[in-house]
Formats: C-alpha cells, structure tokens, sequence
C-alpha cells in the first residue's frame, strides 16, 4: 500500500507538504503542488490508504461545474443548489469543481480519493473529460449528454424535442418566418452539447415545417439584444417568430424589438428554452419550455448514490421538454 511518505520521497517533500498540497489547508508554490500531484498518480496514491472491498467512504460527491466564457452562473448555481440539498438527503456533501477546463481537478479528485463519485456539468459534444472519467474508477454521472455516450451515466432535458416543440408551437400559431436566437458565440465553439442541440432540434421542425429560418448565436447585455434585434428585422423583415436560448437575454430582447416599433406578442411571438421563473417573471411573460434544474440535480445525484450501492443504472435518461404558454405567443396578425 502506498503511503504519504512514499509521495514526499517521490516528489521531495516533507509528508505535512503532502498533506497540505493535497487538502489545500495551507497555501503551497504552484511548482510544488504539481509535483505533489505528479508523485500521487505515478504511484496511484489514495489519501483515504485505498478503499477495501466494505468501503471506506468520504460521503462526499464532487461536482464538476467549471466557470468558463457564456455560462450563465444563476443557472449554474441553481443547479448546484439543488445538488447539495439532494446529497444532504442521501447524508453526503459536495465538493465544487469551478476549475476552467476541469481535467485537473477531475484527476485530482480521482487520485486522492477527495470525493467518493462526480457529478459532471456543462458537457461537449466531444468533451475532453470522458477519457479520464472511463480510465478512473470514480463513479460518475453526466448532466448532459455528449455524443458518444457509451459505458457512462447520463441525464439531461431533451434539448433537440425542446427546439422542435417550441417551433412546433409556433407553427402551430401560423408563423412562417422564425429565428433562433441562441447562447454565446463560446457556447458553440466548445461545441456544449444542450445547445448544439436545441439547434438540431429547432432546423429539424423548421424543415418538417416548410419555415423560412435564421439562426444567430448571441451575446448577454442591452447592447447585443440591439444588435440582433436589428439584424434579424433587416435580414428578415416578414419575422413573427422568435425562441430564446439564452436566458440573460430576455427582457434585453423584448425592449430592443419594441423599439423597433414591434409589440410582444402583437407583432412579434416569443419563446424560449429557460428555467420557469425566469420566463414566468420577463416583463412580459414568456412561453417557455422549462430546463428542470432541481429534477435534473436531484436525478443525477440518485443515480450516483445507486451506482455507489452497486446498483444497476440506465445508460442515458433525457427529460421530455414541458412547454406552458404565457403572454409572449398569439396567432400571427393577432
């Protein structure tokens, strides 16, 4: 069994820098903490001495939320809440994991036996995180679904039926002209799985609809709800339709359109994918087809906790999207 001096003579250390390189109890040089880290998985170190077959558990969950560019953090932290109050019912705490591209802290996690199992959010389609969630024994389970699913735990709102149904409340109401204007340029570039495919999803029903369409990534702020507003009346000046998959950008976008002499829902029907009470309390309240934070957290955190009993699990569960109608959506010419 490898023991934490066996770590400190690897890395040239003292045991206690060990110690506190692993816990973070005391601040310690960049250089140091990365040979610590590098003597830990050369030796496959675990500070708990190794889990016997009973299990020594910590009753501690990682998850793995990282802060990059476009994550709207509200969501996020609503996410993380609903997490905590989910693990404290099943007696377990959590570690939160904000680090940018989360490959270290996830190894780190892993190697150091930190936390007992890791919930992992803001999944890519081709996310750089999977090799070493399969070549570690850390149980895990995906909020978000990347694109190659094999042999992990996943739960997720249907974001392409979310894009689908929300044009097909649209269609439903006689608009033939939509656009979608969607999450940070960023979001797309790190191909985010739930909003590559919300696009999947709203492009489908547009065609199986025979719709004339645009999709625009966006940025947050007053500034950007202008910009695209008046983009999309330029290039598409027969618009009476819009879905929203950005959350900031709510009432930013209903007062640009109204400044462009169009009224909510009289000229122009809104929808968007968000949480409820964000929808619920635009200043006018918008259609929206809800993202069930607290399902989502409390689902991936029961599936956890029931592969950490060695229970079966399914593969992937995806949420069928809910949409309720409020103010923002009227038949076209209404």
């Amino acid at each position: 069994m490898v023991k934490i001096t066996d770590v400190a003579r690897r890395a040239g250390v003292s045991p206690s820098t060990v110690s506190y390189a692993l816990s973070g109890k005391r601040p310690i040089s960049d250089a140091t903490r990365l040979r610590v880290q590098a003597a830990v998985r050369e030796l496959g170190y675990r500070a708990d001495g190794g889990r016997s077959p009973a299990g020594r558990r910590t009753k501690v969950l990682a998850l793995a939320v990282p802060m990059r560019s476009g994550v709207h953090v509200p969501v996020v932290t609503q996410f993380a809440v609903s997490v905590v109050t989910a693990a404290r019912a099943h007696d377990h705490d959590v570690l939160l994991l904000t680090e940018g591209e989360g490959e270290e802290a996830l190894r780190r996690a892993a190697d150091t036996g930190l936390a007992d199992a890791v919930i992992v959010m803001d999944v890519q389609l081709q996310d750089p995180r999977l090799p070493l969630l399969r070549s570690r024994g850390l149980p895990s389970v995906l909020i978000g679904v990347p694109a190659e699913p094999d042999g992990l735990t996943c739960v997720d709102l249907d974001f392409r039926a979310a894009g689908e149904l929300c044009v097909d409340h649209l269609a439903r109401l006689g608009h033939r002209v939509v656009a979608l204007v969607g999450s940070p340029p960023e979001v797309y570039v790190r191909r985010t799985a739930f909003a590559r495919r919300l696009v999947e999803g709203f492009t489908s029903a547009v065609h199986r609809h025979g719709l004339t369409s645009a999709v625009h990534p966006c940025g947050t702020g007053r500034d950007a709800a202008r910009a695209i507003a008046e983009r999309l009346v330029r290039e598409l000046p027969a618009l009476t339709g819009v879905v929203v998959h950005n959350e900031p950008l709510l009432d930013p976008l209903i007062d640009a359109f109204e400044r462009l002499g169009l009224s909510i829902p009289g000229d122009l029907s809104l929808t968007a994918v968000c949480p409820s009470p964000l929808a619920a309390s635009a200043r006018v309240p918008v259609t929206s087809v809800a993202v069930p934070s607290a399902e989502l957290s409390t689902r991936a955190v029961h599936l956890l906790v029931r592969k950490l009993s060695g229970a079966p699990v399914p593969g992937a569960t995806l949420l069928p999207p809910l949409l309720t109608e409020r103010a923002s959506t009227a038949p076209r010419g209404a």
